[in-house]
């Protein structure tokens, strides 16, 4: 008789193993996801933006963010399978937040540097940026070697000023701010304004100001997402989402919608995790 109650209940207890994992895998499905991509809350990505940052993360007249870093990371959310979270962070608090585990990932429009790579690990090159020089349409300067006799603004005490300073023009004209250089190019009081691409393409493209870029950088910088050292599983999911968003031009459409042209880079810089 004993043997025939254990024998009854050895098979009952299948169906029974069975219908807990069924109901493991379907019911709730986000916390073996969530252990594989290192995530702080199953099923969802926390990603730290400034909310400030024009056109990287800004908010609309109804509170709503929008952007190209949030437009691009959304996009990676949705294709991940993650609902998007942004968390609202001051630049100065971003990496000290992110080691204490605030958030996943900061997507605030951070430059890769290699200082910054000892820190943190950072997704593939996502956005490239960098100074180029701004000038009227009717501009006789076609190119960065025919600025004799021309008078160039830019930010004073900043990289782009230090860029302008090499271009061999007649003047450098600092400016506390960079939308009182561009008003002044705009007005003819100077020739042209050195500034990051990415700020001038937005300023041109919601202005509709008639001006153009010179071709050519005079310095150049990658952007990326950037990550604790300790996830590995995330930040390749990231770069899959990243690749396959570029190459079947939906990264190109959420840019240009932006800034008028699309800034992925040609080369971007690898993360260590492909």
């Amino acid at each position: 008789m004993k043997i025939s109650i254990f024998w009854h209940s050895k098979f009952l207890m299948a169906p029974l193993s069975f219908l807990l994992v069924f109901c493991f895998l379907f019911v709730n499905p986000f916390p073996a996801a969530a252990e594989e991509l290192e995530l702080l809350v199953p099923g969802e990505l926390s990603v730290a933006t400034e909310g400030t940052y024009p056109p990287f993360s800004m908010v609309d007249e109804k509170g709503k963010l929008y952007g190209l870093e949030i437009g691009v990371m959304k996009e990676i959310c949705k294709r991940i399978g993650l609902k998007y979270e942004p968390v609202i962070m001051k630049w100065d608090s971003l990496l000290v937040a992110l080691f204490a585990d605030k958030y996943d990932v900061i997507s605030a429009g951070m430059d890769i540097t290699p200082e910054r790579q000892k820190k943190v690990t950072f997704s593939d090159g996502w956005l490239e940026s960098g100074g180029r020089l701004v000038v009227r349409d009717n501009s006789d300067i076609k190119d960065l070697n025919n600025l004799k006799g021309k008078v160039v603004g830019a930010l004073v005490a900043s990289t782009m000023a230090k860029a302008a300073e090499g271009l061999g023009a007649k003047q450098v004209k600092y400016y506390k701010s960079e939308t009182d250089a561009i008003q002044d190019l705009i007005n003819g009081n100077i020739d042209g304004v050195v500034q990051d691409a990415i700020a001038v393409a937005y300023a041109i493209k919601k202005s509709g100001e008639p001006l153009r870029f010179v071709p050519g950088y005079l310095n150049r910088s990658q952007k990326g997402f950037a990550f604790k050292m300790n996830k590995p599983n995330l930040v390749k999911a990231v770069n899959k989402a990243l690749a396959e968003m570029t190459a079947d031009g939906t990264y190109a459409k959420i840019t240009k919608e932006l800034i008028g042209y699309d800034p992925h880079p040609q080369d971007p810089i690898r993360s260590i995790f492909k």
